[in-house]
């Protein structure tokens, strides 16, 4: 019996880890670009060039950010874009420091650390 109620929390356990594990695969991306355009900080040196998810470019400085967007000023036209951190496939910035690069390997580390810990314990 008891064997039994053993095997079905380990089988409902498997079933609803990979969705959670699929779901905030898309959420790290996003807190990962929003890392990285804090570190950037805001004001026209604070220079970024983004591809965003509809394959569209967008260049210029960061004039606010916020919790789950940004806004970018075109510095020739004064044009004005506000993105969302999920819409966003990549960030190059002029700002960003060796430090900030380092601090940002880290935690992507740490954080595929803590899942292959996780797996090696629980799966």
């Amino acid at each position: 019996m008891l064997n039994k109620y053993l095997s079905f929390v380990l089988i409902s356990l498997l079933v609803s880890v990979p969705s959670v594990f699929a779901k905030s695969k898309s959420e790290k991306e996003a807190e990962k670009i929003k890392t990285a355009i804090q570190l950037l900080g805001t004001g026209p040196e604070a220079r970024v060039r983004l591809k965003l998810r509809d394959k569209t470019k967008v260049a210029g400085y960061i004039r606010e950010a916020g919790a789950e967007s940004f806004i970018v000023v075109d510095a020739n036209t004064g044009t004005t874009t506000t993105v969302s951190y999920p819409n966003v496939t990549q960030v190059k910035g002029n700002n960003l420091s060796t430090g900030a690069k380092v601090a940002i390997v880290l935690g992507i580390t740490a954080a595929v650390l803590a899942i292959l810990l996780f797996f090696e314990n629980y799966g």
